[in-house]
């Protein structure tokens, strides 16, 4: 795929996209068979490919220039300000989304952060558009509340030109350092959530919750999980670092009656799957707003199935020596870093058959990808 921003050096966040397609999958998939071939899986399916444009349903800009002529991208090394509206990651919906949030910020007079001087206030815009009802969520990540009054008067402006905006929030990030967002998120419209759907499953995301950027390639996974557990003998599950549930729910959705258990330390997040839960009439879930590992740490006695979806991390040697004494019939692990899936496995294939594993190409034309593993008891 042709990128005139790759090719002029100004961004190389795809680092393979002037590789053929069918040869990126290829390098991911021999990269993923080097990493499975000391724990000798049963079934190694071939990997599941994405759309190759306009697949990104997340974007994370980068506010540079003035007030009255913002850039929305990245900074370059350089220190050149990189404009990515025109991004062919995302979908086509989001190049005017992007220009009445440019409006918005002249409108507004919304002083991007100047990094090395360290002033001004709005450092990105964060933007997600469900795949389902195509309505969007804004958040501005700012330094302080002082654009904060601003924000709220031209608000109703930007809604009126923009009817698909369901849900606007700031957040605020203090520190001078690149992080992304900070703990205090102020909610602006009196929508709380914005509604996806994968798979019939319903799922409700709230600004700081994590969800994954590609939603095609995410249902795949999702069901993936459901197909792949279908003829297992199930009475109850627990999935720890759940997010809004879209593991859990896929599961206990398909499987009226499994005693469901969802771990997740966002309180937003559990609000979120509770919320889906009850839309689909699910009979006993149980979702807690806690931390995964400590949670885990405290179980005396284990699920029939046991599933995972990790940090970049991992897990790391403690929880999986812990999984290893619950030793739950089956393990399901989801985990957006192979390498770190490795070194789990190193421990977890102690105890446990690797049966199955794939690949999702969750980020096309990077070095990046998902995997999905299922793991049974020796």
């Amino acid at each position: 795929m042709y990128c005139a921003q790759f090719v002029a050096g100004r961004c190389r966040s795809c680092t393979e996209i002037e590789l053929d397609y069918s040869e990126q999958l290829q390098h991911k998939q021999q990269q993923w068979l080097t990493l499975l071939e000391p724990f000798t899986p049963d079934q190694v399916l071939a990997p599941y490919p994405s759309p190759q444009s306009a697949f990104r349903t997340k974007a994370k800009m980068v506010v540079s220039g003035t007030a009255e002529q913002p850039v929305l991208g990245l900074m370059h090394s350089s220190g050149e300000a990189v404009d990515l509206t025109s991004c062919l990651l995302y979908p086509t919906a989001f190049a005017p989304a992007f220009a009445l949030v440019q409006q918005f910020i002249q409108r507004a007079r919304l002083q991007p952060y100047q990094v090395a001087e360290r002033k001004g206030e709005l450092k990105f815009i964060l933007l997600s558009q469900s795949s389902f009802s195509g309505r969007f969520m804004l958040r501005f990540v700012l330094r302080s509340q002082n654009h904060l009054a601003s924000i709220r008067k031209h608000l109703p402006w930007l809604q009126q030109q923009w009817p698909e905006l369901e849900l606007c929030s700031v957040n605020l990030q203090p520190v001078a350092m690149a992080q992304l967002e900070g703990d205090t998120e102020i909610l602006l419209t009196d929508t709380p959530y914005l509604a996806e759907q994968l798979n019939q499953v319903p799922l409700y995301l709230t600004p700081q919750s994590f969800f994954q950027t590609n939603p095609a390639v995410a249902a795949a996974l999702y069901q993936s999980a459901v197909d792949w557990t279908t003829h297992l003998p199930l009475q109850s599950v627990w999935d720890l670092f759940c997010g809004v549930g879209g593991f859990g729910l896929h599961l206990a959705s398909s499987r009226p009656g499994i005693q469901l258990t969802g771990i997740e330390i966002s309180a937003s997040a559990i609000a979120s799957a509770r919320k889906a839960a009850a839309e689909l009439q699910l009979e006993q879930p149980e979702f807690m707003a806690l931390d995964a590992n400590a949670f885990a740490m405290a179980q005396q006695q284990a699920p029939d199935l046991l599933l995972v979806n990790p940090p970049r991390r991992g897990l790391g040697p403690a929880l999986c020596q812990q999984l290893l004494q619950l030793a739950p019939a089956y393990l399901l692990y989801s985990s957006c870093n192979p390498h770190s899936l490795a070194k789990d496995l190193a421990q977890l294939t102690l105890d446990y058959r690797l049966i199955k594993a794939r690949l999702f190409d969750m980020f096309p034309h990077s070095q990046h990808a998902e995997v999905l593993v299922l793991l049974s008891k020796k």
